[in-house]
């Protein structure tokens, strides 16, 4: 039997709604999770993580998340906020810092700012009114540029342009250039499980075309 004889097959639309959602999550994985401050009308500092997110565009940097609705259908606070404020902040998530991302995962209600609640330290935009946090070493400050609803939830899916970055200066090199050995991105994977970047390698991309080399009419 070949290997992918030996694989089940698990129709999406015949499996229950959890275990479709589980699944996903599992083989999706390890995905970037972007800890978000967003700003509602009143002035709440709103902060929570999201593990549906990801960079969409380089020119102009555009980055996307993925924010479910709450059970009764109502939209998350970070949503509701990007659509009437038109922006939020992304931060990169380390090692240190996932004590406080979990803790700020819980559903406060729109009147407790979770950045308040866990006592952290913001610190000011340059181009946005939004704060960001103090302590991660590298955020973007975002617009809101565009906003989908997808699927049956709907999920709210929230396109943001970077118009700024601030990252620490021991993550660049001297060309500006990041140094990826210097960072401890934390992933999220499926359950309650997250991994931490620990091994890196370089491995640029080849030459020429790999393989054998196709054939050709004499």
């Amino acid at each position: 039997m070949s290997a992918a004889a030996s694989r089940l097959v698990l129709p999406a639309d015949a499996l229950p709604r959890g275990r479709a959602y589980g699944l996903l999550l599992a083989l999706v994985a390890p995905r970037p999770i972007g800890w978000i401050t967003s700003r509602s009308a009143d002035g709440v500092l709103n902060l929570a993580p999201f593990s549906f997110f990801n960079g969409v565009c380089g020119d102009p940097p555009t980055i996307s998340v993925a924010v479910a609705r709450r059970e009764d259908g109502s939209r998350k606070d970070t949503a509701r906020n990007a659509l009437a404020s038109g922006e939020f902040v992304v931060h990169l998530v380390e090692r240190g810092h996932l004590d406080d991302v979990v803790a700020s995962s819980w559903s406060f209600p729109p009147s407790v700012g979770e950045v308040e609640r866990l006592g952290l330290e913001t610190a000011p935009g340059a181009c946005l009114a939004t704060p960001g946090l103090a302590a991660p070493r590298a955020r973007m400050e975002c617009r809101l540029v565009g906003h989908h609803e997808v699927g049956n939830g709907p999920v709210d899916l929230l396109l943001g342009e970077v118009v700024a970055f601030h990252v620490a200066p021991e993550l660049l090199d001297e060309r500006g250039r990041v140094r990826a050995t210097e960072l401890e991105q934390v992933g999220r994977l499926g359950g309650w499980w997250y991994a931490p970047v620990v091994e890196r390698w370089e491995l640029p991309p080849p030459r020429e075309a790999p393989g054998p080399a196709p054939d050709r009419a004499p």
